[in-house]
């Protein structure tokens, strides 16, 4: 996952002419040219770029399952589908079951946006082998992400840096520096990607599904998107409605808000996860190591966020721990209730002036291992968002919304709220203030939030409901900590899910998982 003051809510929709491009039929035309006849080259999988996050090449999968890998090729400017083509990178493994009960392909879309399919889906490919059954498991890397034309901008040393920013600044010298660093980064991307950043809208990515179903051989998509997937998937089901098949959207992403809106959302929900996880741990038996009662923790973690901007301590040498670092680690450690000891303990060695932990935390966030290499992560996040988002905001607006963020969390809230500046002087206008998922037509969507959400609140899921229209979406409820729910591994989740993907049966509009 990306920084959280980067993951707000994509905000995409049509533009007139490209909504009239897909009523004349120019998606059509570009499929005559012979895109949706292309045949896949599947071969075994490489190891993952770089900019995929890097390592090893995928390993079957523990009771079997080869991963395999393809380029497909879709156009540059679905506009223009005459023009350039890009290769959109796709991995799969075939189904373990009886062929003559396979589905289909059943295509995955982890989130971010930003995140790599390629690198992401063997890496959890275990926790959907039930649904191997009847599907091919399918994922991508989106246009802009990874091996799919990965967007560039800053090098790993000027990363480094730029993650050693102060975000949340306290005075004007503070906020120059800030936005002269954003200023920078966006040059940069301009500079080493401007080609493809104006063709990363998650409408491109849409657009780019419908072809991959036709390629794969699919008559309707079969699709599982977990956080902004849910929002790529409604997208989809908005532009191809009587495209959709059987779909789960999991960890929801409003549609309905402005990335301002969003950012202020994420705010109260990391707040939320926090005081949760401090619920937790001063509620056990043994002594909580990070204080005495959640009020208590709440008051030391800002305490340190202070201390931290004031002065750093040491993390990863020759980095330091730095307010912003921190408060980035929190984070990430609060998307999984398995990861709150991790956090318990990045705290503790904080308090003791070792600041290790919670940068290791910080470094998964922003997609950096530990050779100091970054993935495309954080370029891809923030290309397709502002591409995507409408709004600019400037320094004096964040200003006089500082308020509302810091009563949303103190803990979170000027971290989030400056984060809205991250759009300053985007080479690429954005699209829409939110997207339009209204989906009218469509086959019934599976939507499920989950009460302890950080990430995306779960008033989104109902939100979406409501958006995709009467009689398409069909909301489940999972009373449970981290983002998304399937990975929670509750059965009432897996098995109301299991049961629609793999035999079409909707669990009742409302149901509550526990």
């Amino acid at each position: 996952m990306p920084t959280p003051s980067r993951l707000r809510v994509a905000a995409v929709t049509a533009t007139c002419a490209l909504l009239s491009c897909l009523v004349a039929g120019c998606g059509d035309e570009a499929r005559g040219e012979g895109l949706s006849a292309q045949k896949l080259t599947w071969k075994d999988c490489p190891a993952p770029s770089q900019a995929e996050g890097g390592g090893s090449a995928p390993t079957p999968l523990p009771h079997g399952g080869t991963w395999q890998c393809a380029t497909m090729k879709a156009p540059l400017d679905w506009a223009d589908p005459r023009g350039d083509t890009v290769g959109i990178a796709l991995i799969r493994v075939r189904t373990d079951g009886d062929r003559s009960r396979r589905i289909g392909s059943l295509i995955f879309n982890f989130g971010g946006p930003g995140g790599s399919g390629v690198s992401t889906l063997p890496a959890f490919g275990d926790q959907y082998a039930a649904l191997r059954a009847r599907y091919d498991l399918v994922s991508f890397d989106p246009r802009g992400v990874g091996r799919s034309a990965g967007v560039r901008c800053e090098n790993d040393q000027q990363l480094d840096a730029y993650f050693q920013q102060d975000s949340t600044p306290d005075d004007a010298a503070e906020r120059t520096a800030l936005v002269d660093h954003t200023k920078k980064f966006n040059a940069a991307c301009e500079k080493n990607s401007g080609k493809t950043l104006p063709h990363v809208r998650t409408t491109d990515a849409a657009r780019d599904m419908d072809l991959m179903r036709e390629v794969l051989g699919d008559d309707r998509l079969y699709y599982f998107g977990i956080s902004y997937g849910t929002e790529l998937g409604g997208v989809y089901a908005h532009l191809f409605p009587k495209h959709v098949g059987r779909a789960v959207f999991d960890g929801v992403v409003d549609p309905t808000q402005t990335s301002e809106q969003g950012s202020l959302g994420q705010a109260r929900g990391f707040q939320l996860a926090l005081d949760n996880f401090a619920e937790d741990c001063t509620s056990k038996a043994q002594d909580c190591p990070v204080g005495n009662t959640a009020q208590d923790v709440e008051d030391r973690i800002t305490e340190l966020l202070r201390a931290l901007d004031r002065k750093p301590i040491p993390g990863i040498l020759p980095r330091m721990l730095t307010q912003s670092a921190a408060t980035n680690g929190i984070a990430q450690a609060l998307y999984a209730k398995e990861f709150w000891p991790y956090l318990t303990d990045g705290l503790e060695q904080a308090y003791a002036g070792d600041g290790q932990t919670l940068m290791l935390l910080s470094d998964l966030m922003n997609g950096r291992n530990e050779n100091g290499e970054y993935s495309n992560l954080t370029a891809a996040n923030v290309s397709i968002n502002c591409a995507d988002d409408k709004p600019r905001y400037s320094t004096s607006y964040v200003q006089q919304m500082l308020p509302r963020f810091r009563a949303a969390s103190r803990v979170f809230g000027d971290f989030l709220a400056w984060g809205m500046v991250s759009c300053t002087d985007w080479a690429v206008p954005g699209a829409a203030d939110h997207p339009d998922v209204s989906a009218q037509g469509s086959a019934p969507i599976l939507v499920v939030g989950n009460t302890g959400d950080p990430a995306t609140p779960y008033e989104g899921a109902r939100k979406m409901v409501d958006a995709l229209g009467r009689g398409v979406g069909v909301e489940l409820t999972y009373k449970g900590q981290g983002h998304g729910a399937y990975d929670s591994k509750n059965k009432c989740v897996q098995g109301a899910v299991n049961g629609y993907l793999l035999n079409g049966t909707v669990p009742a509009n409302g149901t509550v998982c526990s």
